[in-house]
């Protein structure tokens, strides 16, 4: 994984050169949202379990996967799908902190949908998922926050679609 700095730095460095004008802007773009990010990802840890029981609420429990033959029917499958949108919040979290979705790539998509495809888990209500829980943690941490929490929820619905 990698965040902004590192990213910027190493750029710079495979070129052997001094950082330039556009590689100080986004040093100054990423550490003057910092604070923004820090409080967003205290509020996020302190309400990740109502996050998620509010995003299954709005997308997933009232549809046809949770009636009995879907794919969160039985106690297991349901605990599952909650395990999994646990994971997708938290490392949203830390590409979000770290302003890098390369964490995204190395600990989460990487194999994700052949996995999921292989065992017959929807994408598609996954999706759906994790849209919601983009807009529950939105209505959380404020739209400036939310926005940049978007970001993040999106690659891995981009790498899971």
């Amino acid at each position: 994984m990698q965040d902004a700095i590192t990213s910027v730095i190493n750029a710079a460095d495979v070129q052997g050169k001094y950082l330039d004008d556009n590689s100080i802007e986004k040093l100054k773009g990423y550490f003057k949202t910092g604070e923004l990010r820090v409080r967003a990802a205290a509020t996020i840890a302190a309400n990740s379990a109502t996050i998620i029981k509010e995003a299954v609420a709005k997308a997933l429990l009232y549809s046809d996967i949770t009636r009995p033959g879907g794919n969160m029917y039985t106690t297991r499958r349901y605990a599952a799908c909650i395990r999994d949108l646990d994971y997708y919040l938290r490392y949203a979290t830390y590409g979000m902190l770290a302003g890098d979705p390369s964490i995204l790539d190395e600990r989460v998509l990487n194999g994700l949908k052949e996995t999921y495809n292989s065992l017959g888990v929807p994408v598609g209500a996954t999706i759906q998922a994790i849209q919601a829980m983009a807009e529950v943690t939105s209505n959380l941490v404020g739209p400036e926050a939310g926005k940049e929490m978007g970001l993040y929820f999106d690659y891995i619905c981009s790498g899971l679609g």
